[in-house]
């Protein structure tokens, strides 16, 4: 699944595809928030991703998306 963050203060947010389930990386999301901690995601290829809980702007999650080659639509 595809999961983008939102950073305060970032130009452009924060992507990766992940095979979590949504509800782990909700739940992660979650606790990160309550404790203002930090939210530490690991993506497909094995990179972790941490940002600081405090300055998450929005959390998007959804379908893995395909990658499109070409000028067609």
């Amino acid at each position: 699944m595809e999961v983008k963050i939102g950073v305060q203060d970032a130009r452009s947010e924060v992507s990766l595809e992940s095979s979590q389930a949504p509800d782990v990386v909700i739940a992660a999301v979650e606790k990160a928030i309550a404790d203002g901690g930090l939210l530490t995601l690991v993506d497909d290829r094995g990179r972790t991703v941490i940002v600081p809980a405090s300055k998450i702007a929005y959390v998007e999650i959804g379908a893995a998306s395909s990658r499109r080659v070409g000028f067609g639509s």
